[in-house]
């Protein structure tokens, strides 16, 4: 927890600042929303063998030949987990990505971003009933998946080994979100729910105007472009050509409601509202479902956050060294509308989705640059917008027992907005013979210390996907399956930079001015403020990724005990990064991409069930991981949560991966289980980050070779309580304990001799970006999952303990070509406690949820160490998360 007095000392940016009158492998537990997921009956305790959970991929049927069971897990021809709604429940969590981490081999790293076996999110595919979505995170090819609230998500399946009926880029795995379709009955559920952290709620903050109508999450125009600034941006004029007259627009950029930051003595609760409803009608033959939601939560983070940085191979001296307090506000609006015709066992779903994550940040900070005495203070002010909408047509079609036809349509929109991200600099010399050493002063890029920059960012995607499959089975114990799928992705990505500059005679008083008053017009004409575009030549870029693909597989049921499932993909895909042109007079920018490949792409999974419950897969395949679109983007971009700067590599090209695994399974009981697992993937040209240059920019390249291998182990186990004792309290009650651990180990191969490819860079030489026999960037060795319950099996009553842990991950590379070691993440043990109970209240019934997130107090670390000097990248206190919510349905 920040003390008041490290707090009031930051304030001094906003409040003290001399004016002319007068001198932020498990989710953050702050992340997690305190509304409870829609209440479920008194007989959702453990999954009904007879009513599989709702699930829709590409290729239709995921169970096997000859083997219709609803343990989906046992019966698919691969390695798949399966979360239904009433697992979703029991985690408590707010967001799908939450549950997620509960899931054997995944991890949850950042804001949502799920790795699979310790392969980063670009190893992962993210689809929303079997379509694929956008992402609006220019640093990200997956959407996270943070934004998806769980009561719209009936099932969440995890595949781990690869079949040709998904994409090919598959690396760890892929995720598939199944949305309600037809309800059984008509429903309607109100929740909502309040939540605390102690390092956050009813403590001190900081924050920023902005605009009235922040708290719903859109802004009311004052962040619209100021009239000058885009009047410059239309006309195609560089600054740097002389012809703008930058003064006016700069005197148009600053003013209270986005550069005067504002202490908060006491942050509020987070809270969250959310209204689903579902009904259905008979038409005579088919049956035609509703199902819509709406949710709303408004939830505060408050960082107290240590960040340092060296550019010494030994470490031995700090580059920069600062203390930083962020506040950020996040205000997530989503909405779902849902249409399912049922007849026979035909399906037809039409699901649109609407998500909208706003992020409201402000931040200060103090510190030392080069170990001197000088203090630097900084203010940043943003507004980020993520924005999703999604409409996807499906249906599902069984012409004849021998024949079924699956198809699939889908239109997606991705938009990341940040209007305005405002940062200033002021600088305290402590210098004796400095007039003004005891004062911080900003003097504006003249030379003299002080900086003033602001940016306008822009991302669109629009996202086209289609498909068919046709499944034909010639007798019952084969079936054949053909598909066509098409992907068709556009995406633009603008981002104008500019530094104020004020001239050399600019007087310190007036340096020493509030922001707002420092950059408001009369300053700015006066003293001839101007702007300089810093990065003129790659402002903005069109990347577009177009793919077809087309595959064939079989499904065999050899013998009673032994199947195959077996098949080939073939995809052709040209994925094209190119500069914009934005100025009138075009740039010679030769930050550009063109790739265009194609691949055969073999998988088969034979399994062999050698007892009734017991039985063993084995499962080998191809796939590939193309780079995404930010990784291929010559442009910088600002990530506040770790505080790191990043910028594309154009000459990245597509990895290949090689998969194997051997797995074992013991089904001992109705959803209860063990499983033994070991995988290998080896990697051709795995992209990672490597960070260079004094200001530490992170980009990326193609390591020559990387390898992964490791084991999994899985226990869900059922205990009855009824014969424990004679009282009513255990006569329907058991305890559910499930338990699983990931073996994780990865190595990067780089040889004398090999070489990269990196825009811009002198050197060619691997070994000046990676080093031989590091791990992949954000694997952990090890990773547990424990959760130990209590559950009623006929009302509802559930307490259950979750404990998770993982070892420490690489987050960055050492500085390239410094020796430097790597900057590693300690995610260490993470303890929750959920309980959902059933009440009674004037005749009706009502969930009761609460919630203790991070109940040890674990805290966020990154540090960078040769065992003799060690640098904290970022640490600060995670605090724990109280949340209580409440629903019903009507």
């Amino acid at each position: 927890m920040a003390t008041p007095l490290k707090f009031a000392g930051l304030l001094l940016l906003s409040s003290a600042l001399i004016a002319p009158a007068a001198i932020a492998q498990t989710a953050d537990p702050q992340a997690a929303d305190p509304a409870a997921a829609p209440g479920q009956s008194a007989t959702e305790a453990g999954q009904d063998e007879g009513t599989p959970p709702d699930v829709s991929i590409p290729g239709g049927d995921i169970v096997v030949t000859g083997r219709r069971t609803a343990n989906i897990q046992r019966s698919a021809p691969a390695v798949v987990s399966v979360l239904s709604s009433q697992d979703i429940a029991r985690t408590g969590e707010g967001n799908i990505a939450g549950a997620l981490g509960r899931v054997t081999g995944l991890s949850v790293v950042g804001n949502g971003f799920v790795y699979v076996r310790g392969l980063g999110d670009r190893y992962s595919l993210a689809l929303l009933n079997g379509s694929p979505l956008p992402s609006p995170e220019p640093l990200k090819r997956v959407v996270p998946l943070d934004l998806f609230p769980t009561n719209i998500v009936s099932s969440s399946l995890v595949q781990k080994s690869y079949s040709v009926n998904y994409p090919g880029e598959f690396g760890g795995g892929v995720i598939n979100l199944t949305t309600s379709a037809v309800p059984a009955e008509s429903f309607l559920t109100v929740s909502g729910g309040i939540g605390a952290n102690t390092e956050t709620t009813f403590q001190m903050g900081y924050s920023y105007y902005g605009s009235a109508s922040d708290w719903t999450g859109f802004d009311n125009g004052r962040r619209d472009i100021a009239p000058a600034m885009a009047a410059f941006l239309k006309s195609g004029e560089r600054i740097s050509s002389g012809n703008v007259d930058t003064t006016a627009i700069a005197g148009q950029l600053v003013n209270a409601n986005n550069g005067l930051v504002h202490r908060i003595k006491d942050i509020e609760p987070n809270f969250t509202t959310t209204v689903s409803g579902g009904t259905s009608f008979d038409l005579g033959g088919s049956t035609l479902g509703l199902i819509a939601t709406a949710g709303y939560s408004n939830r505060w983070v408050t960082r107290d956050q240590r960040q340092q940085n060296s550019l010494t191979p030994d470490l031995g001296t700090l580059e920069n060294d600062f203390q930083r307090v962020t506040t950020d506000n996040r205000i997530i609006v989503n909405g779902l509308l849902g249409l399912g015709l049922e007849f026979g066992d035909n399906k037809i779903r039409w699901t649109n989705l609407y998500i909208r994550d706003t992020l409201k940040h402000t931040r200060l900070g103090i510190g030392h640059r080069q170990e001197t005495d000088v203090d630097f203070m900084q203010q940043d002010t943003a507004w980020y917008e993520r924005q999703l909408i999604d409409t996807q047509l499906v249906g599902e079609f069984k012409l004849s027992p021998e024949f079924s036809v699956d198809v699939r349509g889908g239109y997606a929109n991705s938009q990341r907005e940040a209007p305005e991200e405002l940062t200033l600099e002021y600088v305290r010399t402590n210098a004796a013979s400095d007039p003004y050493g005891n004062y911080f002063v900003n003097r504006l890029n003249n030379g003299n210390g002080g900086d003033a920059t602001i940016s306008y960012s822009d991302l669109n995607e629009d996202l086209w996907s289609g498909g068919i499959d046709l499944t034909y089975k010639p007798v019952p114990d084969l079936s054949l399956t053909a598909g066509y799928a098409y992907l068709d992705t556009n995406r633009t990505s603008s981002r104008r930079d500019f530094q104020f500059t004020a001239p050399s005679d600019f007087p310190q008083g007036v340096g020493m001015f509030r922001p707002n008053y420092l950059l408001e017009p009369a300053v700015v004409d006066h003293y001839n403020i101007v702007l300089i575009e810093t990065n003129e030549g790659n402002p903005a870029f069109r990347a577009t990724l177009r793919n077809h693909a087309g595959y064939g597989k079989l499904n065999w049921q050899i013998t009673p005990e032994l199947s195959i499932d077996a098949g080939v993909r073939y995809e052709k895909a040209k994925e094209v990064v190119s500069p914009i042109q934005v100025f009138t007079v075009p740039g010679a920018s030769t930050a550009a991409t063109s790739l265009d490949n194609d691949y055969w792409l073999p998988a088969a999974t034979l399994t062999w069930q050698f007892r009734p419950d017991m039985q063993v897969r084995l499962n080998a395949s191809k796939t590939i991981a193309r780079p995404q679109f930010r990784e291929l983007i010559y442009q910088f971009y600002f990530d506040p949560d770790t505080n790191r700067r990043y910028q594309g590599n154009p000459f990245l090209q597509d990895s290949k991966l090689f998969n194997a695994e051997a797995r074992y399974e013991w089904y001992f009981g109705r959803d209860q289980r063990f499983s033994l697992s070991g995988f290998y993937k080896n990697i051709d040209n795995p992209i990672e980050t490597f960070i260079t240059g004094g200001e530490f920019i992170t980009s990326f390249a193609n390591a020559p070779k990387a390898r992964l291998y490791g084991g999994e182990v899985e226990l869900q186990k059922y205990f009855d309580l009824s014969n424990l004792a004679s009282g009513e309290f255990f006569s329907t009650r058991r305890v559910v304990a499930i338990a699983n651990y990931t073996y994780t180990k990865s190595k990067l191969k780089v040889s004398e001799g090999d070489t990269v490819a990196v825009f811009g860079a002198s050197s060619t030489l691997a070994t000046d970006f990676f080093r031989d026999g590091a791990p992949l960037t954000g694997q952990s060795d090890h990773l547990v999952n424990f959760q130990l319950g209590l559950e009623d099996q006929e009302n509802l009553s559930q307490q259950t303990l979750i404990l998770s842990y993982a070892s420490k991950r690489v987050t960055s590379r050492g500085l390239a070509n410094q020796d430097q070691p790597d900057v590693y993440e300690y995610p260490g043990i993470n303890l929750d406690f959920v309980v959902r109970q059933g009440i009674h209240v004037l005749d009706r019934q009502f969930d009761f949820k609460f919630e203790a997130r991070n109940i040890t107090g674990n805290k966020y670390k990154e540090t960078q160490s040769n065992g003799t000097n060690t640098v904290t990248y970022n640490a600060y206190d995670i605090g724990t998360t109280f949340n209580f919510s409440l629903s019903t349905t009507f």
